[in-house]
């Protein structure tokens, strides 16, 4: 059955397949940014900041929906401005979230074992503190702050909310060639295209990832084709860590890629982690989701990085 479902975000990368989707499955979307990229044919916009919670409120006006998901909710504030703007309005809410909310660097969390992917109980919102007073306007502090915004965000909307909360820690996204806004598989595409030092951990450990499709779809099935609540992780089968991903991209360049090991308390390159950083996925697949693994789409995803990293700029 149709649903009624607003998508705040969804102007680039998975945020947009996933309103894409939306639409071609026949259900009526709106979409909420700050109309920097209008949204596809057939979907209502709404332009409006969503940190302004009075124009929220009146671009809402009488409108209800079955569904909100929300790709671009980083701290507690906008939490607690969403659950005030949408309760009464929203019978379920979908936000997404990040990997990064079980950075032990960011928090003091339960330990886990060794080489062990980390189930979603290891970050419980309904216990997790929140602090509305800090700085998280200021972006240089957010930025810094990234993996605390997200859990403090997930855990308004669990403790406050009036309605069926979900959220979506996404492993770290792949794919899309030069819709990928990230630039870290640019980040190893143009050094190995380039023989250019790759700095690593000695030992660099493994982490998980997802295509940026599959997340869409993941989004999608979670806003229609089921009613869990609470968090779950979205990532695909097969952990990779930093050598294995640059030998992917190095036997399709035709490269060698060369290494540097860093020092303990030097930056190395994304996706070189000194710890094991892999999630569980098993309960997304407990509630039907069913993931492809890391080499079904790697392949592509990399293809469509050398050709980005190849053409001409503008």
């Amino acid at each position: 059955m149709p649903k009624a479902i607003c998508v705040i975000g969804g102007s680039r990368y998975a945020g947009r397949v996933l309103v894409e989707r939306l639409r071609a499955d026949g259900h009526r979307v709106t979409v909420i940014n700050r109309g920097s990229v209008p949204p596809p044919a057939g979907v209502e916009h709404l332009v409006v900041d969503r940190n302004d919670e009075a124009a929220l409120v009146a671009a809402l006006r009488s409108r209800t929906f079955d569904v909100v998901v929300d790709q671009v909710c980083y701290t507690p504030v906008q939490a607690a401005i969403a659950v005030r703007a949408f309760g009464g309005r929203a019978r379920r809410y979908v936000m997404t979230s990040t990997i990064e909310v079980y950075d032990p660097a960011t928090a003091a969390l339960p330990a886990v074992l060794a080489h062990t992917p980390v189930p979603e109980e290891n970050v419980d919102p309904a216990t997790w503190l929140v602090s509305t007073d800090l700085p998280w306007q200021d972006e240089a502090y957010l930025e810094t702050h990234y993996a605390e915004g997200k859990r403090q965000a997930e855990a308004v909307l669990t403790q406050a909310a009036r309605f069926e909360f979900a959220s979506v820690r996404s492993a770290h996204v792949l794919g899309g060639g030069a819709q990928d806004f990230t630039g870290r598989l640019a980040h190893y595409v143009e050094r190995i295209v380039q023989g250019q030092e790759i700095a690593v951990h000695a030992g660099a450990l493994p982490t998980v990832f997802v295509h940026y499709e599959e997340l869409a779809d993941l989004l999608l099935w979670a806003a229609t084709a089921t009613d869990f609540t609470g968090p779950v992780n979205a990532c695909s089968d097969g952990p990779l860590d930093v050598r294995a991903l640059s030998a992917a991209i190095a036997e399709q360049a035709g490269r060698q890629p060369v290494f540097r090991t860093v020092a303990p308390d030097e930056t190395a390159s994304p996706f070189s982690f000194d710890r094991h950083y892999a999630m569980s996925n098993a309960r997304a697949k407990a509630q039907g989701f069913c993931f492809a693994h890391t080499t079904d789409w790697l392949p592509a995803a990399v293809a469509e990085a050398l050709t980005a990293a190849a053409a001409p700029s503008n």
